[in-house]
């Protein structure tokens, strides 16, 4: 059998993460605390999905895909009008990116994502002054 290639999609929960695949007839799901746990979690699920096959992957081998509505939802706080202005993107086009109109190619996921990143880092150098 030759190795499927395998892309998880991964969702954002109110505790955690969860991933799901469907790769032939075979069902993979997991879920885990923090996106390490989860990427832990993945490779155990994958590897024992694919045991009787003699097939084994390493985590370079998994696609995680990133479910953009739900990071969004979850995190009410990024604002996606700021957040295109920031990073240069036309806002009607990061909207549909978000509602799952449109998939991002891997660049402009790249760029939305270090846009985030960014405000994330700004907002952790954040202090205030305390009289």
């Amino acid at each position: 059998m030759k190795k499927p290639k395998i892309s998880i999609k991964v969702i954002k929960e109110d505790l955690g993460y969860s991933a799901i695949a469907q790769v032939g007839e075979k069902l993979i799901a997991t879920q885990g605390d923090s996106f390490d746990e989860l990427k832990e979690m993945v490779l155990d699920v994958v590897n024992l999905s694919f045991e009787e096959e003699g097939i084994s992957y390493g985590i370079g081998e998994i696609n995680f895909e990133f479910d953009f509505e739900s990071i969004f939802d979850f995190y009410k706080v990024i604002n996606a009008k700021a957040l295109s202005e920031r990073i240069g993107m036309n806002q009607s086009l990061l909207a549909q990116y978000i509602k799952g109109i449109k998939k991002p190619s891997a660049s402009q996921t790249k760029r939305i994502l270090e846009g985030v990143h960014q405000i994330g880092k700004e907002l952790s150098e954040v202090r205030f002054l305390i009289s």
